[in-house]
């Protein structure tokens, strides 16, 4: 064998062996919104109260950020094919559930295990250019969301019946000091207050008797909207799958798993946290 053959066989071994946590800083305990799990406490969870109690302490960023894309946006999008194609396109949000897991989990094993968020991961596997270009890539969308954002509330305040500007005022400072607190306990607990208060829709949709029969058929038989317009389905077709599936989630996940010191849970919680996000 040669010595470059030899010594490439080294640097391989030495890459193996390195730890796969590149930030130190988020090695520590986790503090969850509802719960703390210390860094050294790696025993198996044999009761359900034990188990519950670790579910509790790690649930927080992934049903933040699944349940965060049900937004003005998304709402605004899901609306419009209800209103111009009946059911006849829910096929496609049972289509993106798997695709919205396997994305998810995939980016939370990444950050419970380096410990670092989504852009960093980015620099340093593929680079400046790829790195600078996801950033302002989120950067745009970002602020793009946040337009429709206080456009949705904008609605809410004129369907309330309430002045527009005072209450564009007080949401925006309930926004800056949700995420200006100094702890992402705090921020968590926030964040788990309107993915609860998200559960408020279920009533509002019993409310108004929808025809079960129809929407199960929606959901499981794909089919065209009859009549239809193809460039127009297939651009709002398009709109759903960006507005469900957004490049936000992978990187706030990220960024919440590392900050809040999650180390990797066990595959089947892991699994079940997302699996319960995705359907929500």
């Amino acid at each position: 064998m040669s010595d470059t053959s030899a010594t490439s066989l080294e640097q391989i071994e030495l890459a193996s062996s390195a730890p796969a946590v590149l930030d130190s800083a988020h090695i520590g305990d986790i503090h969850g919104a509802f719960g703390t799990i210390r860094q050294h406490d790696t025993g198996v969870r044999k009761t359900w109260r034990a188990r519950l109690a670790t579910l509790m302490a790690i649930v927080g960023p992934g049903l933040i950020v699944m349940v965060g894309d049900n937004d003005a946006g998304a709402f605004g999008t899901y609306t419009q094919a209800g209103q111009n194609y009946g059911t006849s396109l829910l096929w496609t949000l049972m289509l993106l559930i798997p695709v919205i897991y396997v994305n998810q989990e995939m980016v939370s094993r990444l950050g419970a295990v380096t410990g670092v968020g989504h852009a960093r991961l980015i620099f340093e596997r593929f680079g400046k250019f790829w790195g600078a270009f996801s950033l302002i890539d989120l950067v745009l969308l970002n602020g793009l969301t946040i337009v429709t954002e206080f456009i949705g509330i904008v609605f809410a305040l004129q369907y309330f019946g309430l002045p527009r500007v005072p209450g564009l005022i007080v949401a925006a400072v309930l926004i800056v000091a949700a995420v200006s607190t100094g702890s992402f306990k705090r921020f968590e607990r926030f964040a788990m207050v309107l993915v609860f208060g998200s559960l408020l829709l279920i009533p509002v949709l019993l409310a108004i008797h929808p025809p079960i029969g129809e929407i199960a058929h929606g959901l499981l038989v794909p089919q065209w909207p009859a009549h239809s317009d193809m460039a127009a389905v297939m651009l709002l077709v398009i709109g759903i799958v960006g507005t469900t599936v957004a490049p936000w989630q992978l990187f706030s996940n990220k960024a919440m798993l590392s900050i809040s010191g999650s180390r990797p849970p066990s595959t089947a919680t892991r699994k079940s946290i997302f699996a319960s996000g995705s359907s929500w």
